[in-house]
């Protein structure tokens, strides 16, 4: 997967607009890709161990670092930083946005949770 183009942090720090080559702009709301972290915190070693991540709506993009020529490293308000974020996941992140959104959010509602802080 080559590069993007552009990275681009909102002025509120909320949204991740990613241009790839040839592509038009993909926006990922910061939120989206806190709950959505591929980090081990979040992931886990094993689906079994995937971490529904609530509360996390307000949450803002602090810093993006890269990580060689094939990723960036994306920390948050919250602290959290462990996530390296490849550009094949980021694109996949946006060509299946609305569908892993929605599964996410069907998933807080099955457990019970929120995306406000309590």
């Amino acid at each position: 997967m080559a590069a993007p183009s552009e990275l681009r942090v909102s002025k509120d720090r909320r949204l991740l607009t990613i241009t790839f080559p040839g592509r038009d702009p993909v926006e990922l709301p910061a939120e989206m890709l806190r709950v959505l972290s591929p980090s081990a915190e979040v992931q886990g070693h094993s689906p079994e161990q995937r971490v529904t991540v609530p509360g996390k709506r307000d949450v803002t993009i602090t810093r993006i670092d890269p990580v060689g020529n094939y990723a960036v490293r994306i920390t948050f308000d919250d602290f959290h930083g462990t996530g390296i974020f490849t550009w094949t996941y980021l694109n996949e992140l946006g060509e299946h946005k609305e569908a892993r959104w929605q599964a996410y959010v069907d998933e807080l509602a099955e457990k019970g949770l929120s995306r406000d802080r309590r």
